[in-house]
């Protein structure tokens, strides 16, 4: 297991560490809910340096950009972020990122932890035009400080006014006395907040500082738990749950992130223009629990009868909204709003009811 440049700080404050994605992460600290709901109301720090940074750098590197990724990059103005996702030859999908755009000639790819080594080598295998490409993942730290309470506390580390930074925007600027940061209004929570990059050697440097400056507003650190929580009752997708190789962003809901512009060519458009025209015969949809029960990934979504119609890719108690929450892939008849599936848990068929997403509302 790879360690951070933070695994010091996690073990020193008792969280309880686990293995992902080829590195030593701290799941929880105080527990689940309570870190749940520090991020909800104040100012959670996850450490999310377990993410892949891939540089794309040249005068190809929009080009690169546009056939490797969905969304339309052409968009993007230095100081933009956008989400997007790698379509593969079979209509699924390789990964869901980020994209920053720094100026011209200069984009960073930010993908997920698990898939950096897959990542990495489509991106090469795609690279036809000639962008340069550098993975920075094993040289990069990331902070990702969440909550309402977390830009205030933020700005007493920098003189770079970032208090009313747009959402999906990036500034590089002074952070704690270390120069070059990358400052970004990014995050997987709902509940506002930044993502903060630096270099390896710097990181404990600003962990410090971090918990310093967020010390008068009830700063906490976070872990996976929370951060998979956050996320579900947003209705964000997770690679690996709810979306892979075999899922379509079509079907997924991400069709507002793939765009099927003339002058914009991307790997698989025909197939995927398909299932947006003549649509698909599943879709992913959010469902509440009806009857007393909590879905959990790999559970089966039934009809009536007790048939497999699907299967529960996120599920769990929403800490925030205190109901079971759930996401999956149900046959389209049943995606509407206020449709009835039945979710088989503990060879009981638990009623539940489709609802449209996020299920947190703030």
């Amino acid at each position: 297991m790879k360690d951070t440049a933070f695994t010091k700080f996690h073990e020193l404050m008792g969280a309880k560490m686990v293995p992902f994605a080829g590195y030593n992460m701290p799941v929880q600290y105080e527990g689940v809910n309570a870190e749940h709901e520090t991020v909800r109301r104040g100012v959670g720090v996850f450490d999310v340096s377990h993410m892949g940074e891939f540089w794309v750098t040249g005068p190809k590197a929009l080009d690169f950009i546009q056939w490797v990724t969905s969304n339309d990059a052409s968009k993007l103005v230095p100081g933009k972020v956008q989400y997007t996702c790698f379509p593969n030859e079979t209509g699924g999908i390789v990964d869901d990122l980020l994209v920053y755009m720094v100026d011209n000639l200069n984009y960073l790819l930010v993908v997920n932890a698990s898939n950096i080594d897959k990542d990495w080598a489509w991106c090469n295998k795609q690279n036809k035009m000639g962008a340069t490409l550098y993975n920075a993942s094993d040289e990069t730290a990331q902070l990702a400080v969440q909550g309402p309470l977390a830009l205030k506390a933020m700005q007493k580390l920098t003189d770079t006014p970032v208090t009313d930074m747009e959402y999906y925007t990036f500034k590089k600027l002074t952070f704690a006395g270390v120069p070059d940061i990358i400052f970004a209004t990014t995050g997987y929570t709902g509940s506002g907040g930044c993502e903060i990059y630096m270099s390896n050697d710097v990181a404990p440097k600003i962990w410090d500082a971090v918990f310093e400056a967020g010390k008068e507003f009830g700063i906490k650190p976070i872990g996976l738990g929370a951060r998979d929580t956050l996320r579900l009752e947003m209705g964000y997708c997770l690679y690996g749950n709810d979306i892979n190789d075999t899922t379509s962003p079509i079907e997924a809901g991400l069709g507002w992130i793939t765009k099927f512009t003339d002058y914009k060519n991307f790997i698989n458009k025909p197939a995927i223009l398909k299932h947006k025209q003549e649509g698909t015969a599943h879709k992913l949809v959010g469902f509440v629990m009806v009857d007393k029960g909590i879905p959990r990934h790999e559970y089966e979504i039934v009809d009536a009868q007790g048939n497999k119609i699907g299967e529960v890719t996120s599920g769990t108690m929403g800490p925030s909204v205190k109901i079971p929450i759930g996401m999956g892939y149900v046959p389209v008849a049943l995606s509407k709003e206020g449709s009835e599936i039945y979710i088989k848990i503990r060879e009981k068929i638990l009623k539940a009811k489709v609802v449209k997403l996020p299920f947190y509302k703030a």
